[in-house]
Parts: C-alpha cells; structure tokens; sequence
C-alpha cells in the first residue's frame, strides 16, 4: 500500500506531461487520431508541388502590306498603319505576334513600342534584297516573329517551292517559354503561283511536324493565300474566315500542346487584311 501511495505523485506527474505534450501537438499537428485519409494527406512530402493548370497563350497575325510596292499600299496611308499595328498589340498583348509583308525598321519599330522581342527574315524578290520605298530608308522587306518571352534560338529558309518572283520563306523562334513560334507568307493562287503554293503549303506541314516531334509546343501564323489548310496531322486551324478584307487566308495552326483554341477577328483600317487573334490553352504551364 506504501509502494501504490508512492507512486501517485509519479504517475500522476507523467499524466501531466503527456497532457501537456497532447496540447502542443494539437497546436503544431492535432494530437487526435487520424483517420486514414487525413493520415494520407500528412505523409505527402511538403515540398511536393501543386497540378500545374493549363494557361491562356495568345497569338495575333498580321499582314501589313508594307513594301510600298503593292497595290495595297494606298490604305496603309504610312505611316498609319504602323501606329494602328501598335494600337492593336498593345490593347490585347499577345504572347507572340506574327507579322507579313513588314519591313525591317518599321518592325524594329513596333517591337520597340510595345515592349516585344522581335526577329525578322528577309524576302528575295526578282533575285536581289527588296528595300522599302515610299517612303525609303525602312529597311528590307520581310517577315517577323515578336514575342514576349525571350527568343533562345532562330531558324530561316526559303522553301525549296517555287513560283513567281518573290522568294517565299519560312521563320521559326523558339522562346524561353518552351514555345516556337513560326510564321510565314506563302505564293497566291494565282495561274502562275499556284504550284508554288501547294508545294509550300505541304513543305510548311512537314517543317511543322518535324518541330513538333522534337519536343517543342509549336504554334504557327501566317498568310497562307488559301483556304485550305497547310497544318500537319494532329494540329488545329483558325482561320480569318469572317475577316472583312481577304477572309480566310490568314490562319493559325497548333500542335497538341496547345488546346481549345478559339479566333477572333480584329478589324485593320490601314491594311488590306485584317488581324486574326487565336487564344488556346498550353498545358503544363501557370
């Protein structure tokens, strides 16, 4: 009976303790009994990361009718059309910009505007470089990428197709984003460039399947000066089929990693074509 009486106080003591411990448990962890899926929750490592959703990637395409040349030239009413290019850009600021029929300095230009990276490819016509006229001193005449995220490498080259005088090509930029953005112009469907345009429209979606398998989200816009569609098996098309001026030549292609991508058209004053805005959905980014 000694012995028990003695050993309340001690027992007693360690009762204390343990409530004591319960209670800051309960204050860092819950000192209650988990139930299994609460239990589940407490042995996920803290540092594991959270789904990544899919974010919203937008791309306008643009021909601008910039040379000077062409007929078109009359409704740029220069240099408005450079002015309503950077109006359009930075009311909706598109992750990328696909640009046509510009010419270098009024490219540089708008890209310095609106804040955007830019790469330009030059076009051959009639075997030589074409300077911008009308006036003189913007540049040579070509094609462009802007984008917002930082450009990490380019790639140029004019399609082995041919028809007519002007040397069409295509332009590739892959961006910090892990996206490659691609534009190009093709020949018209004219009697003497037609051939032209079906040899470059099934050139475009080869250069854009190939892209796409080596492991690039690849997005591509561009005059194709058809209707018919140049993206390679397992892409999207939009077009600019309900565009007020030259409907649905412009389009936009995706890859698989872009999904539900929806067009909008975007009316230009100063251009012969209006401006086609897609947005769709790049999974595996935030």
């Amino acid at each position: 009976m000694a012995r028990l009486s003695a050993d309340r106080p001690g027992r007693s003591a360690a009762l204390r303790l343990a409530a004591v411990g319960c209670a800051l448990a309960l204050t860092l962890t819950g000192c209650s009994r988990s139930s299994p899926e609460s239990g589940a929750q407490a042995r996920e490592p803290a540092s594991s990361p959270p789904p990544r959703a899919a974010a919203t990637y937008t791309l306008m395409q643009m021909n601008l009718c910039l040379s000077g040349f062409a007929g078109c030239f009359a409704r740029v009413a220069y240099p408005a059309v450079v002015d309503e290019a950077v109006a359009r850009i930075r009311a909706v600021r598109p992750d990328a910009v696909t640009l046509n029929e510009g010419c270098r300095e009024d490219i540089a230009r708008i890209a310095r505007r609106t804040g955007y990276r830019v790469r330009f490819s030059r076009v051959f016509y009639a075997g030589a470089r074409l300077p911008c006229v009308r006036p003189g001193g913007r540049g040579l005449f070509g094609d462009a990428v802007l984008t917002a995220a930082a450009v990490t490498g380019t790639a140029n080259r004019d399609f082995a197709g041919q028809s007519g005088p002007e040397r069409r090509r295509w332009l590739c930029v892959a961006t910090r984003v892990a996206v490659e953005v691609c534009t190009s112009h093709l020949n018209t469907r004219s009697r003497v460039e037609a051939a032209g345009n079906d040899a470059q429209c099934a050139e475009l979606a080869a250069l854009l399947a190939r892209r796409a398998a080596a492991g690039s989200a690849v997005i591509f816009g561009g005059d194709v000066n058809r209707r018919g569609s140049c993206a390679p098996d397992g892409a999207w098309t939009r077009t600019d089929r309900s565009a007020g001026q030259a409907p649905g030549l412009q389009h936009v292609y995706g890859s698989g990693a872009f999904r539900s991508p929806s067009a909008e058209v975007v009316a230009i004053e100063h251009s012969d074509h209006d401006a086609l805005l897609v947005r769709a959905r790049l999974a595996g980014r935030r």
